[in-house]
């Protein structure tokens, strides 16, 4: 199973286990690691799955789509890395993918 770090606003590191076919967020949720909300349960219609991508895995996870991009506008403190958990699809080759929390969701 591909693994995912989650680091928070404090610095404080989880290293989940993460199903292939599933989001970020379901693996967040399932893991209980704080700081992704996910009020909407992944139907991208919020931003309280916002996460920071870690640089070195931007092109892994891609852009994000016309839709997304729409609900990032609120989201707080975006970022050039900032994506919504929900809308990145876990694979094997994001086995070992970074993403940060933000202090606050939108």
């Amino acid at each position: 199973m591909p693994k995912i770090t989650f680091i928070d606003a404090a610095g404080t590191e989880r290293t989940v286990e993460a199903a292939a076919g599933a989001t970020v967020m379901e693996a967040a949720i399932r893991n209980g690691v704080p700081g992704i909300d996910a009020e909407c349960g992944g139907a991208c219609a919020c931003a309280t799955c916002h996460v920071y991508v870690d640089e070195a895995w931007q092109a892994a996870t891609g852009e994000p789509g016309p839709m997304e991009e729409d609900m990032l506008d609120f989201a707080s403190d975006v970022r050039p890395t900032s994506r919504l958990s929900c809308q990145i699809k876990i694979t094997e080759a994001l086995d070992g993918l970074v993403v940060r929390t933000p202090e606050n969701q939108g």
